[in-house]
């Protein structure tokens, strides 16, 4: 965990000149009740994209210490004019069971992305095609993400988030309802984190998200999670 919080550091003193954010949120799906946070960037340039975040869950143990930390970094790259750009993505964590901590598989992926954007980024629209492998599970497999940024109202109302749908052999051991089932094999994993932001000034935003997800997290079928909670823009 110490190393993973250097490289936090390192992730946000990169991104101090762009887009950053903090998130904290509390989740308030049945079966869950903990805060998160989430560090998030993106940073546009002349050749593509970057683009980073780090997820952390705090319900480990009576003390709730973190018990999850999730990482996505991923680039866009174009050397030519035009809405389509080569993407490249890494995936990865670790997860606290007892007391150890088990990495998250790691996933690779590289494809394509269509992308739309205004001339601030203030709104954008993008839709990936991948190729994906997963150390040790599925090594050809394959996801499809879009992702959305739109302000209204003078900015002061922000909609986002993505969704995310691959191919992944799962055993998922509970329900929606965080109740135990006979354990079951699942292909398919869905997953989308709709957010909705009122802007209170140029840093503070309210709001919260929510979480749909289908066969993710050995949740066996569809489990929704509201979140609410604020994020501060560097």
């Amino acid at each position: 965990m110490r190393k993973l919080a250097f490289i936090l550091f390192i992730f946000v003193a990169l991104a101090a000149k762009a887009q950053t954010d903090l998130q904290v949120l509390y989740d308030t799906g049945k079966g869950r009740n903990y805060w998160t946070t989430t560090v998030e960037m993106f940073k546009p340039d002349k050749w593509g994209s970057s683009y980073f975040f780090v997820d952390m869950y705090y319900n480990g143990g009576k003390d709730r210490h973190p018990s999850l930390a999730y990482t996505e970094i991923s680039r866009c790259l174009k050397f030519w004019n035009g809405p389509l750009s080569a993407h490249v993505e890494y995936d990865g964590g670790l997860l606290s069971v007892g007391n150890a901590y088990l990495p998250i598989n790691n996933a690779w992926l590289a494809g394509v992305d269509y992308g739309w954007h205004d001339q601030a980024f203030s709104k954008f629209l993008n839709f990936k095609v991948l190729y994906k492998t997963i150390q040790g599970k599925n090594p050809n497999s394959f996801q499809l993400t879009g992702v959305w940024t739109l302000n209204y109202f003078k900015n002061k109302v922000t909609v986002s988030g993505f969704a995310d749908f691959w191919r992944e052999d799962n055993v998922n051991f509970t329900n929606g309802n965080n109740e135990p089932i006979t354990p079951t094999n699942t292909k398919f994993v869905f997953i989308s984190e709709p957010q909705f932001w009122y802007n209170a000034t140029e840093h503070l935003s309210l709001g919260g998200e929510v979480q749909v997800a289908s066969n993710f997290s050995t949740v066996n079928g569809l489990k929704v999670s509201p979140k609410v909670g604020a994020k501060w823009n560097f």
